[in-house]
């Protein structure tokens, strides 16, 4: 079965330096029917004006997935890490027993556009811990290639979840297809472009959930980026 999400459905929050979808209950908003899909707790679609940002903020036992579509995010936690997150680059949060950081466009003069991700752990209490790695454009281009996952495979982060986070960046035309084991079920978010899932058409902030399917096919209407999410039933 596949149940659409569409883009205008989602909460939103405007805070003139923040513009923020969320796909998911979070902060003021709440939808009983979408507090989350399994392990998967939040997306939110955050667009960052130039020099502005989050200060520095505590969280705890989540792991959270940052994935920048556009521009570049500066991050500085509690654990002394430090850097910039560009397109192509996955950073993996574990926030355990407590990590406070601080995200900022780090750009004076571009926005940036950024996916947060929030996966609930299986296990509470964890060292908390820091992780980020870079894909090539060739690596992301016409598939879905595995950013996170439970075991760091193929050179993704590590996730402490039953969970496989993939992305692609894909050409109008291209076609490609999330196999499903038995007993998954998957997520499947545009971040920008157009695609087509059994014939469903979506648009960047649409999403489509799939239970009880072997495979989803999406095909690309325009140039988009897609990321998918395998998750335990």
């Amino acid at each position: 079965m596949l149940t659409v999400r569409k883009s205008h459905e989602r909460g939103h929050a405007n805070h003139g330096w923040l513009d923020s979808y969320h796909t998911f209950s979070f902060a003021g908003y709440r939808d009983p029917r979408w507090m989350g899909f399994g392990p998967l707790r939040v997306i939110n679609d955050d667009r960052v004006a130039p020099g502005a940002g989050f200060p520095m903020h505590s969280h705890s036992d989540m792991e959270i997935v940052t994935w920048v579509l556009a521009g570049a995010l500066e991050h500085k936690d509690s654990l002394g890490n430090g850097g910039v997150i560009l397109p192509g680059e996955a950073q993996r949060m574990r926030a355990g027993h407590g990590i406070s950081h601080s995200e900022y466009n780090a750009s004076g003069t571009e926005p940036v556009h950024l996916l947060q991700i929030w996966i609930e752990p299986d296990a509470y209490g964890l060292e908390p811990g820091y992780e980020q790695v870079g894909f090539t454009p060739d690596s992301l281009a016409g598939q879905l290639r595995l950013i996170a996952s439970s075991d760091g495979r193929e050179g993704s982060v590590t996730i402490h979840q039953d969970a496989a986070i993939r992305a692609g960046r894909l050409a109008a035309g291209d076609r490609v297809t999330l196999a499903l084991a038995p007993g998954r079920r998957a997520w499947v978010h545009v971040a920008t472009g157009r695609v087509k899932v059994r014939g469903y058409p979506l648009e960047a902030g649409d999403a489509v959930a799939a239970v009880g399917e072997t495979a989803v096919e999406i095909e690309a209407l325009d140039a988009s980026e897609v990321i998918s999410f395998d998750l335990a039933a």
